[in-house]
Order: structure tokens, then C-alpha cells, then sequence
């Protein structure tokens, strides 16, 4: 059984009376849509409102996708139950019911709620030479779509400058001119699901003693893949701008173009903190770039062969190197349904207490991550 979530949305309607094929649907879904957070839980009732009961009740996808490991049927099909909702579990679902008069079908669908997220860049602080302009970029996003605001916060209060209720990014540039245009910036994000705002600040700057800045300070990738960092700086005379890792050298393959730092074929080893270095007459000014590179998973098992008798327990671990977290699950080869004794643990541990010649066979371990996925074998004889 699955165990399902406190906060869990279950939302099932039943007790359908049948007036009639012109009035009711021949098959019915309760309910027709449902909006919940991710992780929430939430349940479709499918029922034949006419005629003789189903032959079956059917579930699928609208898009012919599986409906994945989180999904679960009632015993008699009619229930289809979502736990742990994610955004792959989006969509429509269709439930075919087979009577003694023919097929027919009825469609449900889910949706997620989303609070925003608001990224502001160049983030942090950020020194503006007097004349000169800064553009500042405000990236959201969340279900509903939110509200952006931009807003500046002085001693008399807030200032609303910009305000956009059907876009996922609002820009404000601001130009330095004076003292008065200094100061602390932020943008909002707000929709029935929350509110959440990211501030900057300018600082009016005279020329001088540089000033380094970053566009993104955390950065995740795939290994494999390539990545850029930029970095700008401000200062008279103009900076000169150099890139370093910290307590390690630049990886093997990169290159720098000016504030530009690219990194290509990455692995996790070039995982860490980078960073740029401004430096003029006046002195130099640091900014930093955290870089996380993720990997899939690499499934073993600790034992290929096992030989037991029957009677004897049974257990079996998969172990997985990769980024966290990693989720396992075991099968067996070939379709045969495991013992009904079988226990696996989120560790990957597969236990049978008491073996039967039946359970012999391969048992598989599929190991996945938000990467990729890998699998492993284990081969299990059972004597009698």
C-alpha cells in the first residue's frame, strides 16, 4: 500500500445514480480537474454510469505516456491515485471503461499550483559609475502565472516604477545621474499561491577603486555539458578582469575571453567555487560563482550470484554513485511478479523472507536520479 501524504489532497465523488445514457455520460470521471502543489496527493474516480458493469476500467495518459512509478490503481481499476505529485504528472488522463455495449471513455484533468520564484540579475550590490546606466533583469515563474513588480524602497516608502501581470520577465534600467538614484531595488513576484520579492542594490560610484560583479553566483550543470560565467567590473582606470579556482587550477578545458569564462566536457571534479578578479591601480575586487555538476547514477549490486535454499531469506543490496537524491527499485527479469513476502527499502535493499523455488531468476535494481537512471542485476537460485 502506498502511503499517502497528511497534507494529501484526495478528492473522490461517488454514488452516481444512472438516468439514462441522454442525460449521463456512459462513463463518468470525479472529478473532472484538479489543481494541487507539487508533493500533494490526489485521486480520480472512474465509473460506467449505464448499462451492465465494465468488462475492465482502463487508465491512461493523453499523451501516451507511462503514468509513472508514483501513480497506483484501486483493485478494481476505477481509482487512480497520484501520490508525491511532480511536474511530469501534468496532463490529461483518460479512463476507458469496456461494457457489454462497447468502449467508452472519459478524460480528467491535473494541474499544479505553483508560488513564485524571482531571480533578479546582476544580483547583490553593484557600484554604478555617475552617468552611466545599469540594466537589471527580473526572471519569475510559478502557477497561476504571477504579477511582477519593480519597485524602488526609499525613507518615505515604496515606489512602484514597473508592473507587468502577463509576462515571465520584467527589465528595469536605471542611469545613474545623481545620489537620488542610488539605492535599493527590488522586484516582486505575487500570486494567489504567495509573494516573494529579490532586492539589489546601486551604489553611486565616483570612479575609482574597481568593483567586480557577477551575472549568475550559483550555476548547475551536467556533466558533459559546457558552461559560462561572466563577470564585469568597475573602476578607473578600466579593470582588468582575471578568473581562478578556488584551491584548484582552471580546468583543463577552458577558455577566457575577456570577463568570459567557459568551461567544456565538464566533470564533477570541476565542481567548486570560481573566481573573478578585478584589478586596477586603485586595488582589486573579487566576485564568485559556485558551480555544482551533476551526474546520473552507476548501479551495482553487491552480489551477481546468490544460491539459498528455499525456506532461507533473501537479501539483496544496490548501491548507486551519482548526485542525490537517488531513488531505487527492484524488478524481475522477464515480467515475473516478485514474491508476495518481498519488502525493498528506499536504501535500495530488496528482502524476502522466505524463499520459494518460484523466486528464482535475475532480479533487477534501476537506479534514477533527476540525471538520468542506471541498472543492475542480480542472479538468485533457489534449490529445493
Amino acid at each position: 500500500m502506498m502511503k499517502m501524504q497528511s497534507a494529501a489532497l484526495i478528492l473522490i465523488l461517488s454514488g452516481l445514480v444512472c438516468t439514462g445514457w441522454a442525460q449521463t455520460p456512459p462513463v463518468s470521471i470525479r472529478p473532472r480537474s484538479a489543481a494541487v502543489k507539487p508533493g500533494e496527493t490526489v485521486s480520480f474516480l472512474c465509473r460506467v454510469t449505464v448499462g451492465a458493469q465494465p468488462v475492465k476500467l482502463e487508465w491512461r495518459r493523453v499523451n501516451n505516456q507511462p503514468l509513472g512509478d508514483n501513480v497506483k490503481l484501486g483493485p478494481d481499476g476505477a481509482l487512480l491515485t497520484i501520490a508525491n505529485v511532480a511536474l511530469s504528472n501534468q496532463g490529461g488522463y483518460r479512463c476507458i471503461g469496456t461494457t457489454p455495449q462497447g468502449k467508452f471513455t472519459a478524460t480528467a484533468t491535473l494541474s499544479l499550483r505553483q508560488p513564485p520564484q524571482v531571480r533578479v540579475s546582476p544580483g547583490g550590490q553593484l557600484r554604478v559609475l555617475v552617468g552611466e546606466s545599469v540594466t537589471l533583469d527580473c526572471s519569475v515563474s510559478g502557477k497561476p502565472r504571477p504579477s511582477i513588480s519593480w519597485i524602488r524602497k526609499g525613507t518615505g516608502g515604496e515606489t512602484q516604477l514597473a508592473h507587468t501581470g502577463s509576462e515571465t520577465s520584467a527589465r528595469l534600467q536605471v542611469t545613474m545621474m545623481s545620489s537620488e538614484d542610488a539605492g535599493t531595488y527590488l522586484c516582486r513576484a505575487q500570486n494567489r499561491e504567495g509573494l516573494v520579492e529579490e532586492e539589489v542594490e546601486l551604489l553611486m560610484d565616483v570612479g575609482g577603486s574597481p568593483l567586480a560583479s557577477v551575472l549568475e553566483t550559483d550555476l548547475t550543470a551536467v556533466e558533459g555539458q559546457s558552461v559560462t560565467m561572466h563577470c564585469q567590473a568597475t573602476g578607473s582606470p578600466a579593470p582588468v578582469i582575471s578568473w581562478s579556482k578556488l584551491r584548484a587550477p582552471l580546468p583543463w578545458q577552458h577558455s577566457v575571453n575577456g570577463g568570459t569564462l567557459m568551461l567544456n566536457n565538464l566533470g564533477r571534479q570541476d565542481s567548486g567555487q570560481y573566481i573573478c578578479n578585478a584589478t586596477n591601480a586603485q586595488g582589486f575586487s573579487e566576485a564568485y560563482v559556485q558551480l555544482e555538476v551533476d551526474s546520473p547514477p552507476y548501479a551495482t549490486t553487491l552480489s551477481e550470484e546468490v544460491e539459498a535454499r528455499a525456506g532461507d531469506s533473501l537479501r539483496l543490496q544496490c548501491l548507486a554513485h551519482g548526485s542525490h537524491p537517488i531513488r531505487f527499485r527492484w524488478t524481475r527479469v522477464g515480467g515475473a511478479s516478485m514474491s508476495p513476502g518481498a519488502e525493498s527499502t528506499k536504501d535500495g535493499l530488496l528482502r524476502i523472507a522466505q524463499l520459494r523455488p518460484t523466486d528464482s531468476g535475475t532480479y533487477k535494481c534501476t537506479a534514477t536520479n533527476h540525471v538520468g537512471s542506471s541498472e543492475a542485476t542480480s542472479r538468485v537460485t533457489v534449490r529445493g
